[in-house]
């Protein structure tokens, strides 16, 4: 089966995924960590979407990985947006995961520049914890919060800053109708992130998109719910396993 690369959000790293490993019991699984996220904190922070989008692609190809299944979550998911318009012939299937097309988030839990202004005044630290417990429906007591948290508290004030802005300046919308690969687009209904409307937006201007919505989450589904999550992503991928 072809690779699968998982982009990561803001403020994540690989180690989120931890949960999905079995979803490698039957191909690769590249897990990267962007620039001042992760693992790679220590990088600098890019400056915007599509920056972020040709260093995936130039690290996948690093891997000596021409084609593959991508999937991206959040801001992960407008880099993979970004990046099926930059390389579509290298992409055979697309997950775009609790994510949209719009980077100024309307509807989001607080409008961005709110985000900036507390990252500035509070810390990058107290904005780590304050925003990763928004990702879960039972906010900082749910279970896999406390390894979600060490992960974004990685990053440091400059690249929380960084994300935030490149994911406000930043607009896919025009690019919708032209993903000619097989998309599912991934969401919990209790996303405070990505409300409803992002979400449609994606399933309906997509030629030919899935939808799958799961009850009971929030923005942290493939952690809230790993084995649908991982049951829904497999057999979307195993149907396109016998194509290039």
């Amino acid at each position: 089966m072809r690779p699968l690369v998982l982009v990561h959000g803001f403020m994540g790293g690989s180690g989120q995924w931890a949960l999905q490993q079995p979803l490698g019991d039957d191909r690769r699984l590249i897990a990267v960590d962007l620039p001042g996220f992760g693992q790679n904190a220590a990088m600098a922070p890019l400056p915007d979407i599509p920056a972020y989008a040709a260093w995936v692609l130039d690290e996948v190809t690093r891997q000596g990985i021409d084609r593959f299944d991508l999937l991206g979550h959040s801001m992960g998911g407008m880099i993979v947006q970004d990046m099926v318009r930059q390389a579509p012939d290298r992409v055979a299937r697309l997950v775009l995961y609790s994510t949209g097309a719009k980077g100024l988030l309307p509807g989001r839990f607080e409008p961005i520049e709110t985000s900036m202004q507390r990252a500035r005044d509070d810390g990058a630290a107290a904005t780590a914890r304050r925003i990763a417990a928004t990702w879960f429906l039972q906010g900082d007591a749910a279970a896999q919060f406390p390894d979600c948290a060490a992960i974004a508290e990685r990053s440091s004030l400059a690249a929380i800053l960084a994300g935030l802005g490149a994911m406000r300046d930043w607009s896919g919308e025009n690019h919708l109708a032209a993903i000619g690969v097989p998309t599912l687009v991934l969401w919990g209904d209790g996303d405070r992130t990505y409300p409803w409307a992002q979400i449609e937006r994606l399933w309906r201007t997509i030629p030919g998109a899935s939808l799958a919505v799961l009850p009971g989450c929030a923005h942290a589904v493939h952690m809230e719910r790993p084995g649908l999550f991982n049951r829904l992503v497999s057999d979307f991928l195993s149907d396109g396993s016998s194509t290039g």
